[in-house]
C-alpha cells in the first residue's frame, strides 16, 4: 500500500486484516519486535500532538526501527519559507515511510506526491484522521467483538472534528448500523458527509442536542471536546465549549455495556468521575492506537511476520 489519506483507501477487508494483526501484536509482543528492523520513520508534525506522534513512535520502536522527525514546525526550515513539497521530498530521501499532521486540509496528499515513501496522513486540519479511526475500530471490536449491527452516538463538535468525519464514513460500511448525532445547531454534522455516507446507503440516523434523550439506545458514545483551534471567534468558542459534559448522572439510563470513547486529549466534556466507570474506554483506546498502527506500518513497509 502507498499511502494512507483517508480511512476510505482501506477496504473493509483490509481494515479487518490491520486487526487481526494488530489482535495478534497485542498477544504475542515478542514475535513483532524486530520486525522492522533497520527500518527508519520520519514524524513530521506541523501541528501539535501527544498521543499520535508518541503513539506512531512507540510503534516504530516496538517494531525494531527507529524515529526521525519533529514537533513543532517552528523549528524546520518552513519558517525560512520552505515549501511543504520540498520537505516531503528532502525527508523522503532519508527515510522508509512519513507519518505527517498538518493544519492545513489536503497538506498530506500534496506531500504524497513528491515524498517517493509511503505518507500516512497523521491528520489534517478537520479533514481526515484515518489512524484515529483505526484505533477507535479495534478498540470498538475489542469491546463489543464486532463492528456491525450497532447504534452509534457522537456528541460534542461535529462539524469540525475529523475523528467523527472518519468515524463515520467507516462504520458506514458495515451492515445494521445506526448514527445519532448529538450537537448544537453551530456544530452540526456536515450535511455534505451525511448525504455521501449515510443517506447514498439508506442508513438510519438522528440530529438531536439532547444527550440525555439519545443516551438509552446507544451502544458507542463518542465524546470529541469543542476545539478552540478550528475557531476564528474565540467568543463562540466560549459560548459553545461546555454544551455538553458527560457525568455519572447522565449515564443513568445509559446500557450496561455502552462503551465510551474519546480521541482526546479532552478538557471537560468528561467528567473524572466517570473515569471509574468501567464502561470508559478512552484511556484503553489511546494505548490500542499504538497497537494500530504497528499492524499498519507492517502493512505499508510490506513486512510479513
Amino acid at each position: 500500500m502507498k499511502n494512507l489519506m483517508n480511512i476510505t483507501d482501506l477496504s473493509v477487508e483490509e481494515i479487518d486484516e490491520l486487526i487481526a494483526v494488530a489482535q495478534d501484536i497485542i498477544a504475542n509482543p515478542v514475535k513483532y519486535q524486530d520486525a522492522c528492523a533497520h527500518k527508519l520513520m520520519a514524524t513530521l508534525f506541523f501541528e501539535p500532538s501527544t498521543r499520535t506522534r508518541l503513539s506512531f513512535e512507540s510503534a516504530m520502536h516496538r517494531l525494531g526501527g527507529s524515529v526521525v522527525g519533529f514537533s513543532d514546525a517552528g523549528s524546520t526550515s518552513s519558517t525560512k519559507g520552505e515549501t511543504l513539497s520540498d520537505t516531503v521530498q528532502v525527508v523522503g530521501g532519508y527515510v522508509d515511510i512519513i507519518a505527517m499532521r498538518h493544519p492545513k486540509e489536503g497538506a498530506p496528499l500534496v506531500a504524497a506526491r513528491r515524498a517517493g515513501v509511503p505518507i500516512i496522513n497523521a491528520g489534517d486540519g478537520s479533514h481526515n484522521h484515518p489512524t484515529q479511526t483505526l484505533t477507535d475500530l479495534l478498540t470498538i471490536y475489542r469491546t463489543k467483538h464486532r463492528l456491525n449491527n450497532l447504534t452509534v452516538g457522537l456528541c460534542g463538535d461535529l462539524k469540525f472534528g475529523r475523528t467523527v468525519h472518519s468515524l463515520v464514513a467507516a462504520m458506514a460500511r458495515y451492515p445494521g448500523m445506526k448514527f445519532v448525532f448529538i450537537a448544537p445547531e453551530e456544530l452540526k454534522f456536515p450535511r455534505h458527509i451525511i448525504e455521501e455516507e449515510l443517506d447514498s446507503r439508506g442508513i438510519p440516523y438522528e440530529e438531536v442536542t439532547s444527550m440525555e434523550e439519545a443516551m438509552p439506545q446507544l451502544d458507542i458514545l463518542y465524546m470529541t471536546r469543542v476545539q478552540k483551534e478550528r475557531f476564528f471567534n474565540e467568543a463562540d468558542y466560549i459560548r459553545l465549549k461546555d454544551t455538553y459534559i458527560l457525568t455519572p448522572e447522565k449515564l443513568t439510563n445509559a446500557k450496561e455495556d455502552l462503551t465510551i470513547l474519546h480521541p482526546l486529549p479532552r478538557v471537560n466534556e468528561i467528567s473524572v468521575a466517570v473515569d471509574d466507570d468501567p464502561r470508559a474506554c478512552y484511556f484503553a483506546q489511546a494505548k490500542n492506537g499504538m497497537y494500530i498502527r504497528m499492524a499498519l506500518i507492517l502493512k505499508m513497509l510490506e513486512v510479513t511476520v
